[in-house]
């Protein structure tokens, strides 16, 4: 549906929301919009946007204005968006940029800072001069984005940890240059007198630029971690727009033009040749072919199509030539639907408080007026206002939040490193919070329990006929096919010998192929029975029974013969991979039940559900019947992870609480998840789930300790019994702690499973024919 910007309309409205440094910050929008008649609004700091369902008419500029007075900046966001993708990216990567730049500055600077006011034997004439002057863009460039934040939290009577930040190190510089200028500190020759308990009669000689200096620079690398995880916030639905073709060949009065796919219109007629997408869903007018359709049902064999069979926009024609009649085009193609499915669940999730902001709402409030309690007690106690001053510089430097800001970046981080070691990519740290509570795993069979390729896996013959002489026959004709089963079978054959060239090749789309052999000079047949007997071949019982047993049992029985009659039976199927059963099993070692869901028929899922030991199968699904199993199970109250690898997965990966998607996979599945496997390996999901059990509990350790800190530093400051000096070199080792904490996950090792043995598929070498024996089925 199309906004317009100056007529007030009733619709669902999503605005892109930018200024947000918290998620405190996303809570007062949402408080904000929802003041409005009729106006539900759900506001997501992670992907930084407002959804926003309006039952009375409203303007999407009236909506802006509320964000804009809330201190914070919008504009209308996807389709209704006057932006491009590009232009937004470009935005998002500045941005990004602009971080790095205040990061880099703030450590270079801040290395030496530290170094001096630390090491005395570095303390040289003048030192306490050049730190001020290391000290100052470090504060006023590298520091504004939390002195801008903190601003418009005090023009809108709200704290969060970036007003903390502000005054802790707008304090301790503050005092510092005070001391400088008009105590003792800028005496040439000073060196700091390192005491716990600071004199009361001398706080103008000591400096704090390292303390202000240091916090700047740890909070930023945080923050600059952050970005770069929330940078990949929309790649779903970008990798989702990259899928569909660019132009169209239409008919326009018995003529070819090109037009691009955008101005295609209900009821018009296009040609899509082999190796091109389908611009857009329809019903095929003229010709035959095969569409791979794998990225909407995730199944590796392309379908057959002929007059009157439907077609879906973004699918690969892999054969003849196809001419399709439009009958949907731009938001109503099974695409953008898949594109919607997917935004509308990033939407929904749970926004995730870290507890660092949910504490803040009180802890920042009761630092700063502890702090000022301080002053005024110190102040009237002591008469100097140079003591009071210190101490109350000591509350909020012991307060500010350093090891917190590191507590979730560098577990984060390292927890990210070791496991891309180990094949694991975990997004961000809001994914981690539901690891430890997942009890249902939702796996997709193709391409993730299986290998998702076609693979020749049995040849049946007739008594007469050897398994080599009929592979070989099957494998010439099929040389020349694109065709998974085609490919399949050439394959299989060219190990047991080189393939011999075939004439009067003739294809019949959908059925089968025929050619004569050209060193046997004899007619062959390969493809569907029906074909090969509606051209006189007989088929004998035995090959009959073959092929009802392989159909049986989920896979594709191809025929092939010559002469008079049907010669052998070629059984080819997806394959499990080797590892998957011994995952299955670990799953269910770890407490999680297990379901399989597939758009393949339920014989063949329940075979290979059963082979592997899962717990449920739900067979013929299509995209939009995933996500709404997955919210079924939520609804029954299970926390859901899901398993997947296709663009079919993509929506339902990112409604499921933690989505996983294989390496191996599309990129819009990729995206879509939370946690993504860079080896094709099953196994590697049960490393994922552990993996981001271990993070998360570094996660809240690390925030435990630097609350516990505080909480047990903060009386001792505001006593006066702590030096700020002490105070800011406090807060740098529990921050070294905070990162030795982190680092353990550097120890993390796999759960060590052992391979498990592979479901073979027929693998002959030459000059030597397969074994007679019991068939191998999946």
């Amino acid at each position: 549906m199309k906004i317009n910007l100056d007529t007030p309309t009733a619709s669902t409205i999503e605005l892109a929301v930018s200024g947000m440094t918290c998620a405190s910050c996303a809570a007062r929008i949402e408080k904000k919009l929802n003041k409005l008649d009729g106006v539900t609004a759900a506001v997501n700091y992670a992907t930084e946007k407002a959804h926003i369902t309006s039952s009375d008419p409203i303007s999407p500029d009236q909506l802006i204005s509320v964000v804009e007075k809330a201190g914070y900046s919008a504009r209308l966001a996807g389709p209704n968006s006057t932006l491009s993708a590009a232009d937004i990216d470009e935005k998002d990567d500045r941005a990004v940029a602009i971080l790095r730049r205040r990061l880099i500055v703030a450590a270079v600077l801040s290395i030496p800072i530290i170094a001096l006011a630390m090491v005395p034997a570095l303390q040289f004439p003048y030192w306490q001069w050049i730190s001020l002057a290391l000290t100052i863009p470090v504060i006023t460039w590298a520091g504004y984005p939390f002195h801008r934040a903190a601003v418009v939290n005090a023009r809108h009577r709200t704290v969060t940890m970036d007003t903390l930040i502000s005054m802790g190190t707008l304090a301790a510089f503050g005092w510092s240059v005070y001391a400088l200028f008009f105590g003792m500190a800028g005496h040439i020759g000073m060196t700091h007198q390192f005491s716990l308990i600071p004199d009361r009669t001398s706080g103008t000689a000591n400096i704090y630029f390292e303390a202000a200096a240091g916090i700047t620079a740890f909070i930023l690398a945080g923050k600059y971690m952050e970005a770069k995880a929330k940078r990949s916030a929309g790649a779903a639905l970008r990798a989702l727009a990259e899928l569909g073709a660019h132009d169209v060949a239409v008919l326009r009065n018995g003529q070819e033009v090109r037009i691009p796919t955008e101005q295609l219109q209900v009821g018009d007629t296009f040609i899509v040749r082999p190796g091109e997408k389908v611009a857009t869903d329809g019903i095929v007018v003229e010709g035959q072919s095969a569409v791979d359709e794998s990225m909407l049902t995730g199944e590796p064999i392309p379908t057959d199509v002929g007059p009157n069979s439907r077609v879906t926009g973004a699918t690969l024609n892999t054969s003849g030539r196809l001419v399709v009649r439009a009958t949907e085009v731009g938001e109503d193609t099974a695409l953008a639907h898949i594109r919607t499915l997917v935004e509308n669940a990033q939407s929904g999730k749970a926004q995730i408080q870290r507890l660092a902001d949910r504490i803040s709402a009180t802890f920042v409030p009761f630092v700063i007026a502890l702090a000022l309690i301080a002053l005024a007690f110190w102040w009237w106690r002591e008469g100097s206002v140079e003591f009071a001053f210190t101490a109350a510089v000591a509350v909020l430097i012991i307060a500010c939040p350093c090891a917190l800001g590191l507590a979730t970046p560098t577990a984060l981080l390292v927890g990210t490193g070791r496991g891309a070691q180990l094949g694991v990519l975990i997004k961000g740290p809001e994914v981690l919070e539901t690891t430890r509570t997942v009890d249902t795993v939702v796996l997709d069979k193709t391409g993730t329990i299986t290998t998702g390729q076609m693979t020749l896996l049995d040849v049946i013959t007739q008594s007469g006929t050897t398994r080599d002489e009929a592979l070989l026959v099957a494998g010439a004709l099929e040389n020349g096919s694109e065709h998974p089963i085609a490919r399949a079978i050439a394959d299989a054959a060219q190990r047991v010998a080189p393939l011999v060239d075939v004439t009067d090749f003739t294809n019949f789309a959908g059925l089968g192929v025929r050619a004569t052999i050209t060193d046997r000079d004899t007619v062959a047949y390969i493809g569907r029975p029906e074909f090969l007997t509606e051209h006189g071949l007989a088929l004998p019982a035995d090959l009959r029974d073959a092929i009802v047993e392989a159909q049986n049992h989920g896979r594709t029985a191809v025929l092939v013969g010559w002469g008079s009659t049907a010669r052998a039976v070629l059984v080819v199927g997806d394959t499990i991979k080797p590892e998957s059963a011994d995952a299955i099993a670990t799953m269910h070692s770890l407490g999680l039940r297990t379901v399989m869901l597939t758009g393949d028929n339920q014989t063949a899922a329940q075979i290979i559900g059963d082979t592997v030991g899962i717990d449920e199968v739900i067979a013929g699904v299509l995209p939009a019947d995933k996500v709404a199993t997955i919210t079924r199970l939520q609804g029954e109250g299970h926390t859901v992870a899901m398993i997947g690898d296709g663009v079919n997965d993509a929506a339902a990966l990112a409604q499921a609480d933690l989505g996983i998607a294989m390496g191996s996979g599309t990129d819009v599945a990729i995206h879509a998840s939370d946690l993504t496997l860079m080896r094709s390996d099953l196994r590697a999901a049960v490393d994922a789930i552990r993996l981001s059990r271990a993070t998360l509990r570094t996660i809240k350790g690390n925030l435990f300790w630097a609350f516990a800190y505080n909480v047990a530093a903060l009386p001792v400051a505001a006593a006066g019994l702590l030096n700020p000096m002490i105070a800011g070199a406090a807060m740098a080792l529990s921050s070294l702690f905070v990162v030795g904490n982190s680092l353990r996950l550097r120890r993390f090792r796999t759960s060590g499973i052992s391979p498990a043995r592979s479901t073979s598929a027929i693998s002959p070498t030459p000059n030597s024919a397969p074994q007679k024996g019991p068939r191998n089925h999946v």
